[in-house]
């Protein structure tokens, strides 16, 4: 019989926490052959990144993943061998209890935020013991060797390889999306926060000596946009100029899609976790809106990760990319931030696709998860 795993997701931040869960879930079925159960409590933040997927329903399958609506009253159901809370979210109590009740025990994981803070080392694979006799083990994603890594699919470098090298592919998709791209334009991808430093960034890329085509995908960002544009109310399919300076609004796209979006575009501009992630992978040069937290406790996640990126970049490049990344989070002057980091363009490519090759050297998250599951035994 198959392993089998449950992964809860409470959605918390729009996509941020179902973007993570599904793209695991996934690839522990497709490259780990293992039976899957998604419990999501907001099922209509699932439907935009899973075509076909029906949010009135309490059962579903897709890509061999069984997906389930996590009910506010919770209905019995067997617990998995690996049980795996995403981002600390609370089990149902009767299934916490099942848990404890199980013949065979199970293997209980919080699946934690990423994060390059120096403390994560030594947190990651830590027990903690609960007061009904179970223990939970935190599971934290990193970028060393003494985390459990960061999600990627065995095949993802190798489409990637191919579709930079296919123009008639890279083509075909900004087609199928609506996209026309003029020659000499540079291609910009912007998916954040709501962002007082939007109209700064947009006014220096409508002056600059080259044309920019701005890829919006739907999204919280999108009323900051309209107020710049002078145009509330923007929308999916919408295009407009602004000097040298082209928005394009697009609607909301599948996982794989989002991903050869980022890989068309020569900047992306991501936010929180999930879209983070999948940038580094792009191998392209990035902008982090990192998710707010109270009293600015995320500028602290913000520097640790910085200070590791930033590495073998020259002290110039270093400091433009430092200043570009603490100007769109702290509301620093982003006009002359982007214009720093654009003298330092062509180093802060090479950086981002040595960064990329670095990580997919190390193993994948899922691929951590299931090996400790296996030394668990």
């Amino acid at each position: 019989m198959k392993v089998t795993w449950d992964i809860f997701c409470s959605v918390v931040d729009n996509y941020g926490d179902i973007g993570v869960t599904w793209r695991l879930a996934r690839q522990l079925v497709a490259e780990h052959d293992l039976a899957v159960r998604l419990w999501v409590d907001d099922l209509n933040a699932f439907v935009p990144m899973c075509p076909g997927a029906d949010a009135s329903v309490a059962q579903q399958w897709h890509e061999g993943v069984d997906v389930r609506a996590w009910p506010a009253q919770w209905q019995p159901a067997e617990p998995a061998d690996v049980v795996i809370g995403a981002f600390a979210c609370q089990l149902p109590l009767p299934y916490v209890e099942a848990m404890r009740a199980r013949a065979t025990p199970v293997l209980w994981l919080n699946l934690d935020y990423l994060s390059a803070e120096d403390w994560v080392e030594g947190c990651h694979g830590l027990p903690s013991p609960q007061s009904n006799g179970l223990r939970k083990i935190f599971f934290f994603p990193g970028f060393t060797e003494r985390t459990g890594g960061l999600l990627r699919e065995a095949s993802l470098m190798a489409r990637r390889q191919a579709f930079e090298q296919s123009a008639e592919a890279r083509a075909a998709f900004l087609q199928g999306l609506g996209v026309r791209v003029q020659a000499d334009a540079q291609l910009i991808s912007l998916f954040a926060y709501e962002n007082p430093q939007l109209g700064a960034w947009l006014d220096a890329l409508a002056a600059d000596n080259c044309a920019t085509h701005l890829l919006v995908p739907q999204g919280r960002i999108l009323g900051d946009l309209g107020q710049w544009l002078g145009e509330p109310g923007v929308k999916v399919g919408d295009v407009f100029q602004r000097n040298a300076l082209t928005v394009q609004i697009l609607p909301f796209v599948s996982q794989d899609d989002y991903d050869r979006l980022l890989w068309a575009c020569d900047f992306n501009a991501v936010r929180g976790e999930d879209s983070f992630v999948r940038a580094q992978w792009a191998g392209r040069p990035m902008l982090w809106h990192i998710y707010v937290q109270e009293e600015n406790a995320h500028w602290e996640k913000l520097e640790a990760f910085l200070s590791l990126y930033r590495q073998g970049l020259s002290d110039g490049a270093g400091e433009a990319l430092v200043a570009l990344w603490r100007a769109w989070n702290m509301n620093h002057d982003l006009r002359q931030a982007w214009q720093g980091a654009r003298k330092h363009w062509s180093e802060l490519q090479q950086h981002a696709r040595d960064w990329a090759a670095r990580q997919a050297a190390r193993p994948d998250l899922a691929k951590a998860l299931v090996q400790f599951y296996r030394n668990w035994l």
